[in-house]
Order: C-alpha cells, then structure tokens, then sequence
C-alpha cells in the first residue's frame, strides 16, 4: 500500500479520536448510513475521475488557451 494512504487513514482515525475525546462535533455522519454515503461518493468521485481522463477532449478547438 501507499504511505500517502496510511497517512490519511491515521490522520482520519486521530481526527476522529480527537473529536470524540474534546467532545467536537465530529465533521462527517457519526450514523453507518451517512458514513456509507461518503464512501459512495468518493467511489463515484474516482470513478468519474479515471473515466474522464481517458475520454478524449472535444473542445480543445474552442478553448482560448494562453493567447486568448
């Protein structure tokens, strides 16, 4: 696995903690449901992502570029 991965998910898991510990109110759902709803939109977020950058550019004619 990735060291970036690792770092997020200790990160996410101190944050949580912390939270908890200092009574915060936890910045995501504290319910399954809405943490699968995070989940599912990250999902689609990378999915979208990876199909995106294999479709072609259609409107590269129409952009201005660095001339305007």
């Amino acid at each position: 696995m990735n060291l970036k991965f690792f770092a997020g998910v200790l990160l996410g898991f101190a944050i949580g903690f912390g939270c908890r510990w200092m009574g915060i109110p936890v910045p995501a759902p504290p319910v399954l449901m809405g943490a699968l709803l995070v989940v599912a939109m990250t999902l689609g977020y990378v999915v979208a992502d990876r199909f995106m950058a294999r479709r072609e550019a259609r409107h590269v004619a129409h952009c201005g570029g660095p001339t305007g």
